[in-house]
C-alpha cells in the first residue's frame, strides 16, 4: 500500500497547508458547535488541533456566524473553512473575514451573477473554493425525486453536476478548486470519485457522508476511503461519524496509518483474547490508548512504534516478535519483550506503567 502512486492533482493552498500535488493526505473535521458561540467553537477547535486535526470547517448559517469568523481565525492555528449554503452574501463575508477556504455548492448559491460575486471575493482574498456534491442534494433530484438508478448511474450524475460547477468557476478564471463527491453508500462514493479522477486534476476531498455512529460509520468510512486511497485517489479526508469530532480525527488517522500513508502515534496491537487468557487485555489497551492519545508528548514519542499487548504466553511472544516492545501475559504477570527478545517479567498491575515509562524514555 505504501508504494501506491497518487494520481497527479493540482496543488491548492489552504492557509499554510497544501493539498494535492505531492502533499500528504491531510485530515480534517467539522465543528459541532454553534459558530456564533465563540468560546465553545474555539475550545473545540483547540482540542481538535491537539488531536492532530489539520483543517477545520464551521457552519455559517447566518450573518451573525459569519461576523465571528475573524475572531475564530485569530484564536486558532489551523486553516479555517466556512461552510456556506444558499446565501452568497455569507460566502462574500466569510472571505472578507479572512477564512482560508469556502465550501459551497454553486447550484444552491443562486444565479451566475451571485456565483461571480463569490468568486470575486475568493480571488481577492486569495483563497480556494470547495465544491461539495452530495448524493442526497443533487439538482437532478428536483426533477427525478425517487430515481431507481444503479450505483454507476448515481456516480455519473454526481460527476456531471460536479463538472458543471467546476466549469462555472473556471469560466470565471478561477482554478483554486477542491471537489468532494459523497454519498452514504460506499459504492456510489467510490464510483463517483474514481470517475471524476479520470476526468480532472482537481484535488479530491474524500468521505462517506452520513456514515453513522462509531462502529458502523468507521467500518464504512475505512472501506470507502481506504479503497480509494489504495488507488491513489484522494488528497484530504474527513470521517463523518455521528460522534465527537475528536473521534472523527482519530478514525481518519487510523485509516491513513493502516495504509502506511501517515504516521500518527503508535501502532498498538493486541490479541482478541480466548479461553486461555487470564489477563484483562481490553482494560490494559484502553488505558494505554487513553494515556497516550491524551498526552501530546507521549503521542509524539510513540509515533511509528509498534507496541504489543498479548494475553497469552503460548502465542503471544511470537505474535509480538516484530513489535518494538510490549508484553505477553500469563496469570498475573507477563514477559516484557523488545524487538523479539524476552527481557524481564512484569506484574500485570504494572503493564500500563511499564509501557508508558518505555515511551517516555524514547527520543
Amino acid at each position: 500500500m505504501h508504494e501506491h502512486t497518487p494520481r497527479k492533482t493540482r496543488k491548492v493552498k489552504i492557509g499554510k497547508l497544501a493539498i494535492g500535488g505531492s502533499s500528504p493526505v491531510s485530515v480534517q473535521s467539522m465543528c459541532t458547535t454553534d459558530t456564533s458561540d465563540l468560546k465553545a467553537t474555539i475550545d473545540q477547535i483547540r482540542r481538535l488541533e491537539d488531536a492532530g486535526c489539520e483543517i477545520i470547517r464551521v457552519a455559517v448559517p447566518d450573518m451573525d456566524a459569519a461576523a465571528k469568523l475573524s475572531r475564530i481565525k485569530r484564536a486558532i492555528s489551523i486553516p479555517l473553512v466556512a461552510d456556506i449554503h444558499f446565501d452568497w452574501r455569507l460566502a462574500v463575508e466569510a472571505a472578507r473575514q479572512g477564512v482560508d477556504k469556502i465550501r459551497i455548492n454553486p447550484g444552491n448559491i443562486g444565479d451566475k451573477d451571485k456565483v461571480r460575486e463569490v468568486v470575486k471575493a475568493a480571488k481577492s482574498a486569495g483563497i480556494p473554493i470547495r465544491i461539495g456534491v452530495n448524493a442526497g442534494s443533487l439538482k437532478t433530484l428536483q426533477k427525478t425525486p425517487n430515481p431507481r438508478w444503479k450505483p454507476a448511474e448515481w456516480a455519473e450524475v454526481m460527476v456531471k453536476e460536479a463538472l458543471e460547477e467546476v466549469r462555472a468557476l473556471e469560466t470565471l478564471d478561477f482554478r483554486q478548486i477542491v471537489v468532494s463527491l459523497k454519498a452514504d453508500d460506499i459504492e456510489r462514493t467510490m464510483l463517483a470519485n474514481t470517475l471524476f479522477s479520470e476526468k480532472s486534476d482537481i484535488p479530491l476531498h474524500l468521505g462517506v457522508t452520513e456514515a453513522g455512529s462509531f462502529l458502523s460509520g468507521a467500518v464504512k468510512s475505512a472501506i470507502g476511503i481506504g479503497l480509494l486511497l489504495t488507488q491513489g485517489i484522494g488528497d484530504t479526508i474527513r470521517v463523518s461519524l455521528t460522534e465527537d469530532p475528536l473521534t472523527q480525527v482519530r478514525a481518519a488517522y487510523e485509516i491513513l496509518k493502516a495504509l502506511k500513508l501517515r504516521q500518527y502515534g503508535p501502532d498498538l496491537i493486541s490479541c482478541p483474547t480466548c479461553g486461555r487468557c487470564q489477563v484483562n487485555v481490553a482494560r490494559i489497551m484502553h488505558e494505554i490508548e487513553e494515556r497516550v492519545y491524551s498526552d501530546k508528548t507521549l503521542l509524539r514519542r510513540a509515533e511509528g512504534k509498534k507496541i504489543a499487548v498479548m494475553g497469552c504466553v503460548v502465542n503471544g511472544p511470537g505474535e509480538a516478535r516484530e513489535a518494538d516492545f510490549g508484553v505477553a501475559g500469563g496469570k498475573g504477570k507477563g514477559i516484557w519483550i523488545e524487538r523479539g527478545k524476552q527481557i524481564k517479567v512484569v506484574k500485570e498491575s504494572e503493564w500500563v506503567n511499564e509501557v508508558i515509562r518505555k515511551i517516555r524514555s524514547l527520543k
